[in-house]
């Protein structure tokens, strides 16, 4: 992988992590970088940005507080990202990736291609969002 792609997958990962950039401003840099998706694993706390010819680049992120929970609540998920969306004054991705972690998200994929992000728990269950019109 280039120095320019893995230099731009770093700056969003950072960028989430401290609010400088919104989703939908990281989803346009990796697409204009040619990633076509990223996974994020809260059991590693990496980051895997994903280019079409299988090509890949695998970033630690930095530790968020508490562990995955064993029960997957789909229900507190979609709550969760409704609160993403809304971007309200108390939301941060920190938080958002710790209160994830207790409702049972072992992580999430983002696709580009198809437009959606699937989260995923520690028993397979998923919860599939698809991005905004």
């Amino acid at each position: 992988m280039d120095a320019d792609r893995i230099a731009i997958a770093k700056t969003c990962l950072d960028a989430a992590h401290d609010g400088s950039l919104s989703f939908p401003e990281i989803v346009g840099r990796l697409i204009a970088a040619g990633f076509e998706s990223y996974t994020v694993d809260y059991r590693c706390n990496t980051q895997t940005c994903y280019l079409p010819d299988g090509d890949h680049l695998t970033l630690p992120m930095p530790p968020s507080a508490g562990r995955v929970a064993s029960a997957f609540d789909a229900h507190e998920l979609e709550r969760l990202v409704r609160w993403a969306q809304a971007s309200p004054a108390d939301y941060t991705y920190v938080a958002f990736c710790e209160k994830a972690k207790a409702a049972g998200c072992a992580g999430y994929l983002v696709s580009f291609l198809g437009r959606r992000v699937v989260y995923f728990g520690r028993t397979a269950e998923t919860h599939v969002e698809h991005f905004p019109a």
